[in-house]
């Protein structure tokens, strides 16, 4: 017969996980659905087989004693899920992008773990609470007055580029604050490249300094990423 008590817990921990993956798929992070409802319903099953380590199929040696501390699998599991949360961090020039996927992995595994040992009360918790923030304070966020932050990539024809004065000015006329320049000047000299971290007060008119860009003489080229935060 199946233990009924070892199926909840992993049928509300690969729950929890897909409430949590969902609002990441939808979102387009790249650790969505399967993978939290994975690292969640794995978590859950190696702290269940941690608990019960008095039914694994191995016999002590005479005159030994075995200790069970299921503390240790739960440190190992976090620890581990850590080296998959940085396969979703990755940086794109001056951005640092997935944390909060990251993040949410983290948290997932460590609800997966409470549902294992059997603190469901505190793992139920911890659900609502990671959907709170992952979804609610989303919305909050978005109506908060804040800095934006985007990526500028300019590339000059020989002799074109701006100092830095003349360069901070120009985004100042589109209401940006030059935070961090970045100089890359190709092998044969004939194309220089300005990598800029610029911000400014949201909503950041990103059309009007395409506009502004576009008419620039000497530009041979152009990207503005605005971050996603």
């Amino acid at each position: 017969m199946i233990d009924m008590g070892l199926v909840w817990p992993v049928l509300a921990a690969m729950t929890a996980g897909g409430l949590i993956g969902v609002e990441r798929t939808y979102h387009g992070h790249p650790a969505g659905f399967r993978t939290h409802i994975l690292v969640c319903m794995a978590s859950c099953l190696l702290m269940l087989a941690a608990m019960h380590q008095s039914q694994w199929g191995f016999v002590a040696l005479p005159g030994q004693t075995v200790v069970i501390d299921p503390t240790r699998m739960a440190h190992g599991l976090l620890t581990g899920i850590g080296f998959l949360c940085a396969g979703v961090i990755f940086r794109e020039g001056f951005s640092v992008k997935g944390l909060t996927t990251a993040a949410s992995l983290w948290m997932t595994s460590a609800i997966g773990v409470l549902f294992g040992v059997g603190m469901l009360q505190l793992a139920l918790i911890g659900s609502v609470a990671t959907l709170a923030v992952l979804a609610i304070l989303r919305l909050l966020d978005a109506q908060l007055p804040h800095i934006g932050v985007l990526d500028l990539h300019l590339r000059w024809t020989r002799g074109s580029a701006p100092d830095e004065v003349a360069l901070r000015a120009l985004l100042r006329e589109n209401a940006l604050k030059c935070v961090q320049i970045g100089h890359v000047v190709s092998p044969d000299g004939q194309l220089h490249e300005q990598h800029i971290k610029a911000r400014g007060q949201m909503p950041l008119d990103i059309d009007a300094l395409v506009r502004r860009l576009s008419d620039t003489p000497g530009l041979a080229g152009f990207s503005v990423i605005p971050r996603d935060n």
